[in-house]
């Protein structure tokens, strides 16, 4: 009888070390699981941010082409006007 005691709490024993191995595995895997959930956290919000970013230089762009239309299209008017000057000028002479 003792013998079966023996064994049963080396059994007991043995069950009881590898609750707590499975425990500490199963923890450190949360926490590492924990770290993952963060950094992906993070990274949607860097995402988010150069998205944001991204529309507002094609906005910027955006403005920059149209004050360069607006450019070209003084520009021509300025250039005609110019070149009637000359014409009047060379007329007169």
């Amino acid at each position: 009888m003792i013998h079966n005691t023996q064994k049963i709490e080396t059994i007991l024993e043995r069950m009881g070390e590898t609750v707590i191995a499975t425990t500490e595995t199963v923890e450190s895997l949360a926490e590492k699981m924990e770290n993952l959930v963060e950094q992906m956290q993070q990274q949607e919000q860097q995402i988010q941010q150069q998205g944001y970013q991204i529309f507002a230089l094609s906005e910027s762009i955006q403005t920059l082409v149209d004050a360069q239309t607006e450019s070209r299209e003084q520009l021509t008017q300025l250039t005609y006007l110019i070149h009637t000057l000359v014409n009047s000028l060379a007329q007169q002479e």
